[in-house]
This record gives C-alpha cells, sequence and structure tokens, in this order.
C-alpha cells in the first residue's frame, strides 16, 4: 500500500473538525431562479465533493425532485429559504437512502411546516437539527480512531505487507458494517412510522 493511512486518517478527522452547516443567516433573503440555486449549494457545499467537479445539485436533480414530491414546486419559477433548507435535508439524505424513504421523512415535515403560518417553522427546525450534527462530529472522531486502532490489531499473524493491506480491509469493513447497521435502524424506524399511519388511517376513531 503506498497510501500511509495513519496520515489519511489524521487528515480526515482534521477535516471533520472544520465541517460547518450553512447556517439560515447565510441563504439569501430573497427567491432564487434555478440557476441561482445550483450555484449557491454548489459553493456552500464544495466541502462535501469526492471530485472537485463533481456537481452538488444540477437542474435535473432538482425537477426530479419536486416531480417525487419530496420538494415543494417552486412559485413563478422561484425557490424561497425553504426550498433551500428541504434541498439541504435531501441532499444527506440521498446518499443512503431510497426515494420513497426520504418522502416518508420529509413529507410529514414539510406538509406541516413548509410556508406555515406557525412560530415555529422549517427554519426552526433546521438549525435545531444541524446543532445536533455539528456537536455530534467529536463523537464521530473519537470513533474513527478506535475503529481504526482496532483493526491495526487484526492479522497480526501474517507477514507485514499482508497484515497491512487485509488491516486495510478490516478498516473498511468496519465503516460499511457502521453504516449498514444504521441504515438498517433509519429503515426499520420508517416502517414502524408508516405502519402507525395505516392503523390510524383503517382506525380513525382510535385514541
Amino acid at each position: 500500500m503506498t497510501i500511509d493511512e495513519k496520515d489519511l486518517l489524521n487528515s480526515i478527522i482534521n477535516s471533520l473538525s472544520h465541517i460547518d452547516f450553512i447556517k439560515p443567516e447565510d441563504f439569501p433573503n430573497i427567491d432564487l431562479y434555478m440557476d441561482q440555486v445550483t450555484t449557491f449549494m454548489d459553493t456552500q457545499l464544495s466541502a462535501c465533493k469526492r471530485h472537485p467537479e463533481d456537481k452538488v445539485l444540477t437542474k435535473t436533480m432538482i425537477n426530479n425532485y419536486a416531480k417525487n414530491q419530496l420538494l415543494p414546486p417552486p412559485v413563478k419559477k422561484k425557490y424561497s429559504r425553504e426550498h433551500m433548507l428541504v434541498l439541504i435535508f435531501i441532499y444527506y439524505f440521498k446518499n443512503i437512502l431510497s426515494i420513497g424513504d426520504i418522502q416518508a421523512i420529509l413529507n410529514p415535515i414539510t406538509d406541516k411546516y413548509f410556508a406555515s403560518d406557525l412560530d415555529f417553522n422549517l427554519e426552526n427546525i433546521y438549525s435545531e437539527i444541524f446543532r445536533l450534527e455539528e456537536s455530534g462530529i467529536r463523537n464521530i472522531q473519537k470513533d474513527l480512531t478506535r475503529k481504526y486502532q482496532k483493526s491495526l490489531q487484526t492479522f497480526a499473524e501474517l507477514p507485514k505487507e499482508d497484515r497491512k493491506e487485509l488491516q486495510h480491509f478490516s478498516f473498511i469493513c468496519m465503516l460499511c458494517f457502521d453504516v449498514y447497521l444504521k441504515k438498517q435502524l433509519i429503515e426499520r424506524m420508517i416502517d414502524s412510522s408508516l405502519s402507525e399511519k395505516d392503523k390510524s388511517k383503517d382506525n380513525p376513531d382510535k385514541k
């Protein structure tokens, strides 16, 4: 292996400490056209790209989100701050969840809080959620370090070159299994929520 995994891990852990969500005050105070939305998102979330040429959002993506009822339709071809907030949630969800699962998660929120007259609105929800994510970064850093150290204890009986390759594989497997378990949990929570809603429809008088 030509990659120094320890240096790579330290670099990743350090970069996590610099991750910052788009704060509500960073969003424009005016409604935006499609091109302005994609440019804004691409600039604000550039640190999340795997490759510099990657696009955070495209016109096709946004149109598909609206077509699949993930995103409320624009008003006179313009997107509000609330549209932008929903797009941020979709951006993070779409990497691990299906369109149907994202609908199940987001639609109850947008139905109640998008463009509502309630004192508690979508911006309040966004701010609260991302404060949680921000505070959780330190725990993620510790967990990554712990998994890496554990991977170094595997295949100790093998020659150095074979051991290094398999330890690399072990570390990746632990990370993947962690994502897999969390995805399973999310999907079961969604299924449970949908099941409860179906029961409520079948028994409208049940409290």
